[in-house]
């Protein structure tokens, strides 16, 4: 069990955004492309999770300080060093392998993603501001690994919306790294020195302005309407301003923002936000027929 626990299965789900660049191209019944998007998705999951033994194997003592990290299978001591480092070089060569035989240009993104996280492990997130940046241009390498492997084109439009979510996250977690700082009066990462409660809810609230500004200006752009054919795109709007404005509240008001895929496996709201956006999305683009039901 404390072998898989370090494998962080539960972080897998960031690794479906793969699958997002396929939903929007209005492809996601191409079962074949599917088929390679499921290799594609255990690729990156093996490498990702080498990535966590890394960053956990260098953090090893930090993490004893922290209420949650402390419980991580080598912060605990219940997998040992070697171990870890065994399991991390299967992981590397397993998923590279695959990721070689599914497209070579996937295993290319794939080694973007593996020595940015590796550079990250391995001092850049000690650097405010710079070590958020790498968390949010890792979703949009996913996104990109994505379009490769199913050869969809991806717009920069999607990549700019990802980019601006992941960082909201980003900034959402450092924001709870405070909290935890302020309860404990110690540092919970060392780029926590850069950072402060008005800092980070200032720029959590800036970041959310964007994207929402951004996500409409997206929906009613010329081009996606010509993209989609049809105008009512906006109305998927409604769910993310919903979603962020929960994700505030639990972030200000709860103060317990430590990791979006615990809120995302948690929050009922959230997930209903989520499921409602994926569904009338699904409706507007999927079921041409059906758009009498917008109008």
């Amino acid at each position: 069990m404390q072998y898989l626990k370090l494998l962080r299965p539960k972080h897998w789900a960031k690794n479906l955004f793969l699958f997002i660049p396929l939903f929007f191209a209005g492809q996601m019944f191409d079962f074949d492309k599917v088929l390679v998007l499921i290799g594609a998705f255990a690729c990156f999951s093996l490498l990702a999770s080498s990535i966590y033994i890394i960053n956990d194997y260098r953090d090893i003592e930090a993490d004893r300080a922290h209420p949650e990290k402390s419980k991580r299978p080598l912060a605990s001591g219940a997998v040992s060093k070697s171990a870890a480092l065994a399991i991390f070089a299967v992981l590397v060569i397993a998923g590279f392998g695959g990721a070689w035989m599914i497209s070579h240009k996937f295993a290319f993104v794939l080694s973007i993603y593996f020595v940015l996280n590796m550079a990250y492990s391995f001092g850049l997130k000690n650097i405010s501001i710079l070590d958020v940046f790498i968390v949010a241009i890792g979703f949009v390498l996913r996104i990109k690994a994505g379009g490769v492997a199913s050869d969809v084109a991806v717009s920069e439009w999607l990549m700019l919306m990802i980019f601006l979510l992941a960082l909201f996250m980003a900034l959402a977690k450092r924001r709870d790294d405070i909290v935890l700082k302020m309860a404990s009066g110690k540092d919970m990462r060392k780029a926590s020195k850069g950072y402060n409660m008005d800092f980070l809810n200032t720029s959590l609230a800036l970041v959310s302005a964007v994207i929402i500004v951004a996500y409409i200006m997206y929906t009613m752009a010329p081009a996606t309407m010509e993209h989609f054919n049809t105008y009512r795109l906006y109305y998927t709007s409604i769910f993310v301003i919903a979603g962020l404005m929960r994700y505030l509240q639990i972030a200000y008001v709860d103060n317990n923002t430590g990791s979006p895929t615990k809120i995302l496996y948690k929050d009922r709201f959230i997930q209903l936000t989520i499921v409602l956006w994926i569904l009338s999305f699904y409706l507007i683009i999927y079921l041409p027929t059906n758009k009498v039901f917008f109008e």
